[in-house]
């Protein structure tokens, strides 16, 4: 389970839709100083905002975070699987095999 977030979801938004329509760009300690949030809590969401714009190619937008945290977690899923069916099937080898002596 995901931990809280400290800033609600519209102070976010509100906050990066501040920074880019002002004209000039102010600054981002400023801005962040009148909204009351850490200034690199607020760079951050405005990287991700770009980002999410085709703005950047440096990071994931958030849609590709969401796919690649479902696939990494598919592929825990699939490791633990085969784990399991690696063990059976030793198991079920060790009940077939006619060589071993049973008592």
């Amino acid at each position: 389970m995901a931990a809280p977030r400290k800033y609600p979801l519209e102070l976010r938004e509100r906050a990066v839709r501040m920074y880019r329509t002002s004209e000039p760009r102010p600054v981002i300690k400023r801005l962040a100083a009148e909204l009351g949030v850490h200034p690199e809590a607020l760079r951050g969401w405005i990287r991700q905002a770009e980002a999410d714009h085709g703005e950047r190619d440096d990071r994931l937008t958030t849609d590709e975070r969401k796919e690649l945290a479902a696939l990494r977690k598919e592929n825990s899923q699939l490791k633990r699987s085969n784990e399991i069916l690696k063990a059976a099937s030793v198991f079920f080898a060790q009940e077939l095999d006619t060589t071993r002596r049973r008592y």
